[in-house]
């Protein structure tokens, strides 16, 4: 699933650099999908945050945080131990509030908080009259970008 996370960003990024230019609005929506990548990586290696959740970025800075996003999930994931997933993670949110969860949900929101948002910068580009990126999960799995 995170190898189609990292497909779907891709995508999403090589529609937007498109002619036709898009919003900063919109690219802020998918600076914000990797920022929180890599905030719930950090919190779950409890590292310190490292960047703002709604950075200010560029598509080029976008694509470059993309592939280290995509690198570190992959390598993250390569070193889980047995059991990894049960783990609790202790984090404090964006507000301050204290919290626990285990990995496995830490992940699964991670997937479906990028899919949220990448289903609105589909909205957005079409509004502005561009052709969004088509991210669906089957067809990463038919054209064989994700096995």
């Amino acid at each position: 699933m995170f190898a189609y996370d990292y497909w779907a960003n891709r995508e999403c990024l090589r529609a937007m650099g498109a002619p036709g230019s898009v919003s900063s609005s919109t690219v802020g929506r998918v600076a914000h999908i990797l920022a929180a990548e890599r905030l719930w990586l950090e919190r779950i290696s409890r590292e310190p945050q490292s960047m703002p959740v709604w950075p200010a970025s560029t598509i080029e800075q976008c694509l470059v945080l993309a592939d280290e996003m995509g690198s570190a999930w992959r390598e993250y994931l390569r070193k889980l131990p047995a059991g990894g997933l049960e783990e609790k993670v202790e984090y404090r949110n964006s507000k301050g509030e204290p919290w626990s969860s285990r990995v496995e949900d830490i992940l699964m929101h991670v997937l479906m908080h990028s899919a949220y948002h990448r289903g609105q910068i589909a909205l957005e580009m079409r509004a502005a009259g561009n052709e969004p990126a088509y991210t669906d999960f089957i067809h990463a799995v038919r054209q064989g970008f994700v096995e």
